[in-house]
């Protein structure tokens, strides 16, 4: 790998970082971009270290999109923990934080400007239960490919409905990036990483359990087909007090479309819920069959 200046450096502009990047790859360094919205945690640092070993340059950007959250959803109270955030990842080598505000990165204001569609399958599973999401998501995912121009960049398999439809953008858009996934990082107890968790309380936080329990059940009955698989997955939620099952869906990893009856093969199953106001996902991929 190329050799670099060493320090992690915070930017609130995109020329700032389009400089700052612009010389590196000037330097022949090659570039790995984290998109993230803030709240770090250990799932997120996961992304960080496997960037770091694809690239010579690490930025990871931290912005709270309000395109991505619906009118009734958690904008103004989701975690904002920037100093922190900035200190853990100088901690990691990070090259550079980009903390856009949200006139820099909209200056037309969030209703104003051109926006991505996420077509069909955006409109599915998470996108029925949030509409718009992922045509925010999409749009501000897109402004940072964009703006930071990096030669691979990292997202993780927890939110995994995102990962795919990022894929889809990169080929379809013809974007000269690379996506690389990384597994879903879990709690001791199974309980996937979330900056959401934070809104759990220790009866909540226990109860949550039953996503990963979910997703146990129905690896454990996929051989016997789609049908067993749903109905041991569902069953796993069972009377939770407090926790209501958004969906719970098969889908074929490579159209993201609900797999058929007589599917045989590698599938993801997915899965949302509520646990009490908290709304929380989940997936794993099963052997159907």
């Amino acid at each position: 790998m190329t050799e670099v200046a060493v320090g992690t450096h915070t930017v609130t502009t995109i020329a700032e970082l389009r400089a700052l990047l612009d010389e590196r790859r000037a330097a022949g360094a090659s570039v790995a971009l984290v998109p993230t919205m803030g709240a770090l945690h250990d799932g997120h640092f996961a992304l960080v270290r496997r960037a770091r070993e694809l690239a010579d340059v690490v930025a990871v950007s931290i912005f709270v999109n309000p395109l991505q959250f619906g009118p009734d959803e958690d904008l103004e109270k989701y975690p904002r923990t920037l100093e922190a955030d900035v200190a853990a990842l100088a901690g990691l080598g990070v090259d550079a934080v980009f903390a856009p505000g949200f006139d820099e990165m909209y200056p037309r204001g969030a209703e104003g400007g051109t926006t991505v569609h996420a077509g069909p399958i955006g409109v599915r599973y998470d996108g029925a239960s949030r509409p718009g999401h992922f045509d925010g998501m999409l749009t501000v995912v897109a402004k940072l490919f964009n703006i930071a121009q990096p030669h691979v960049a990292v997202f993780g398999q927890k939110d995994g409905q995102q990962a795919f439809l990022v894929s889809r953008m990169v080929a379809d858009l013809d974007l000269p990036v690379r996506l690389d996934v990384v597994p879903t990082v879990r709690e001791s107890d199974g309980l996937a990483l979330s900056s959401r968790n934070r809104y759990l309380d220790p009866v909540q936080r226990k109860a949550a359990l039953v996503l990963v329990e979910s997703l146990r059940a129905a690896e454990a009955a996929a051989a016997d087909g789609l049908s067993e698989l749903l109905a041991e997955g569902v069953a796993a939620f069972g009377d939770h007090e407090g926790v209501n099952l958004d969906y719970f869906v098969v889908v074929d990893p490579d159209t993201f479309l609900p797999i058929a009856d007589d599917f045989r093969g590698r599938a993801l199953v997915l899965v949302a819920a509520y646990v009490g106001s908290t709304r929380l996902i989940d997936n794993a991929y099963v052997q159907v069959g």
